[in-house]
């Protein structure tokens, strides 16, 4: 890349970086992205979606047999205290999300110098999806109440629209947890799904010195609940990547007043779609019993969060094979699944998808030392290695080793989670 396309995509990165937005709530990024394509390409077909999310189509390649999305995400995360956060919003970049952006518009760039994207056997169109991170709930609620959004995550939420009908296979790319002495990537890390749910103990108040007997203690029904789950995790295969975090949410209590009221909140995850509903249904059993024990009631909410991503292992071979031998360069990591999750499961439960990581960052992700110490590598030495890779995909990928569900089977697949759609 030549050093001015360098520092343009630098600086646009860098803007985003320090000015990070929550999900739903990306104008900014999203006026720097779409600024910067049109910019390029005047004649760009485009489309908005979910407030802020763009869809790119580059000019005479939409009738090719093959369509690939390049998926880009916009939003940062809530982390207050953040030295590059905002300080209104408590949006703060530790994820890597806007290096995501930079790539693509540097990947962008190359493609369409002297239209040599219109080599490729295949369409890729350029993706730029909103509210990844699963945070700032609230406000995501009260879209959702006013009829705006239907999903928290943006990917589902572009689902739902229709936005990704037409695609065969999706590559996207994320920033890798550590630090790396050498220019690394990373394949076939695949991620957990997750639940949300939300258990209302309700018990009896009374004076806890006069008649505590009178009483009915919520708060002894969830911590019987967490003391059960306690013992229930050496019934959970380890295998399935199980992760369980209670926490009590809201609680009515006074010293001397037996506690009528708590909700104890949990995320549930696991990396197998199947064992996340029988995690579900074993939490509701111990929860159900908890009350049932003590006298009291009980009301379950479930929040459906994200699916698990199993990376597609016949793309990922491919892009294996060429990095391994064309990029010895680089170092290669594999099969390092985490329980970490993303929308990106969602989407792959349309159709094939791959997650590409890429190093170039300290510290912890979602944690203050996060940052980046190689954007030479992250915005153009990793741009260039994709570049190459797209062109070495053209004419070896076999669309019959490709699979295809509908957004209804999706919506199936969600239901047996025993969430709630909001969707009309």
């Amino acid at each position: 890349m030549k050093k001015s396309d360098l520092e343009e995509i630098k600086k646009i990165t860098l803007d985003i970086f320090n000015h990070p937005e929550l999900g739903y709530e990306e104008w900014k990024t999203k006026g720097l992205v779409l600024d910067y394509m049109k910019k390029y390409c005047p004649d760009i077909s485009y489309q908005e979606f979910a407030r802020t999310g763009l869809k790119f189509s580059l000019p005479g390649s939409q009738d090719k047999a093959l369509k690939m999305c390049f998926v880009a995400e916009l939003d940062a995360l809530y982390l207050p205290g953040y030295a590059h956060g905002d300080p209104e919003t408590g949006a703060a970049h530790v994820c890597g999300h806007y290096t995501q952006t930079g790539i693509a518009l540097a990947l962008f760039k190359r493609l369409i110098q002297d239209q040599v994207y219109k080599k490729l056997d295949y369409a890729i169109d350029f993706v730029f999806v909103p509210a990844e991170e699963y945070v700032d709930l609230d406000h995501r609620k009260d879209l959702r109440d006013g009829g705006e959004i239907f999903y928290f995550g943006g990917k589902p939420e572009g689902m739902r629209l229709g936005i990704f009908d037409d695609y065969d296979f999706g590559i996207c790319t994320h920033t890798m947890g550590g630090s790396y002495p050498k220019d690394s990537v990373e394949f076939l890390c695949d991620l957990a799904g997750f639940l949300y749910k939300y258990y209302h103990f309700e018990g009896q108040a009374a004076h806890c010195g006069f008649a505590p007997w009178d009483g009915i203690n919520a708060l002894s029904m969830a911590t019987s609940f967490q003391t059960n789950l306690g013992l229930a995790r050496q019934q959970f295969n380890e295998s399935k990547m199980v992760r369980v975090n209670p926490v009590i949410l809201e609680a009515s209590q006074g010293i001397n007043t037996i506690p009528d009221s708590i909700t104890l909140g949990t995320d549930i995850r696991s990396n197998d779609l199947d064992y996340l509903t029988l995690l579900s249904k074993q939490l509701d059993r111990l929860a159900q019993g908890s009350a049932y024990a003590f006298g009291g009631k009980l009301t379950i909410e479930t929040e459906t969060g994200y699916l698990p991503f199993v990376q597609d292992k016949y793309l990922s071979q491919l892009c294996l094979d060429f990095t391994r031998d064309q990029y010895s360069q680089f170092d290669c990591y594999t099969n390092r699944p985490v329980a970490a999750s993303g929308d990106i499961g969602d989407l792959s439960y349309l159709f094939p998808c791959l997650q590409i990581g890429y190093s170039g960052f300290c510290g912890r992700p979602h944690g203050l030392d996060f940052n980046h110490v190689d954007l030479d590598f992250v915005l153009d030495r990793f741009p260039s290695y994709l570049f190459d890779l797209f062109f070495h995909l053209s004419g070896k990928i076999d669309p019959k080793k490709l699979y295809r569900r509908s957004y209804q089977d999706y919506k199936s697949a969600l239901s047996e989670l025993g969430g709630t759609i909001h969707e009309d």
